[in-house]
């Protein structure tokens, strides 16, 4: 694996295709899935895309750019907020949303993979938390809306909420052999809109 001083996603892809940086980053979500961080290679990607190694090179420069590409292109394309009405309507449409993404057999992986690189390398723990923040801020705006229409006190913290929303599925992802289903989506968005209520999120 291979690692510069260029920050995670300052390089870019351009001048070519979206079709070439769909291939790469199916590849590299690919790769990653299947063999983890550590044994990423930009040629192998370049390969498995059909691209010459030479346009991976050119536009990624590294192992660690491209993750980072990864990541902005998996915020890009992640589906939009729900808006159901209800501020636990909307905490389930998140949650549901959240389980499905880390239930599915290549996610799941993928971004077990991404984690456990982030834990290690901080370019990529830059890069996650860039697409996290993307997430939460996506989300937010229910918890907002939420305040105004009563259901919850003034002065929660929307972020806060989102997060722990997704957290006991991330958990059971990485350190349980739970059932990563849709009950224990419900139940994440069930206990955070009650502890919301209560006001601890404030």
């Amino acid at each position: 694996m291979e690692f510069d001083s260029a920050d995670p996603g300052t390089v870019r892809p351009g001048g070519r295709t979206a079709r070439v940086r769909e291939a790469v980053l199916r590849a590299a979500g690919d790769a990653l899935a299947e063999q983890g961080f550590a044994h990423l290679d930009l040629a192998d990607i370049a390969r498995r895309a059909d691209v010459g190694k030479t346009t991976v090179y050119r536009r990624w420069g590294t192992v660690t750019g491209l993750v980072a590409d990864l990541l902005i292109d998996m915020a890009e394309q992640s589906l939009p907020r729900t808006d159901t009405g209800s501020l636990l309507g909307d905490l389930t449409a998140h949650a549901r949303l959240v389980q499905r993404t880390l239930a599915d057999p290549r996610q799941g992986p993928l971004f077990k993979a991404v984690i456990a690189a982030a834990t290690c390398e901080a370019k990529t723990a830059d890069a996650l938390h860039r697409f996290y923040a993307t997430r939460i801020n996506e989300w937010a705006p229910c918890v907002h809306q939420a305040i105004t229409r009563g259901e919850l006190p003034d002065g929660t913290d929307a972020h806060e909420v989102i997060r722990a929303v997704s957290a006991p599925l991330y958990y059971r992802l990485l350190t349980t052999k739970a059932p990563l289903d849709e009950a224990a989506a419900d139940r994440a968005a069930a206990a955070t809109a009650a502890a919301a209520r209560a006001g601890a999120y404030l």
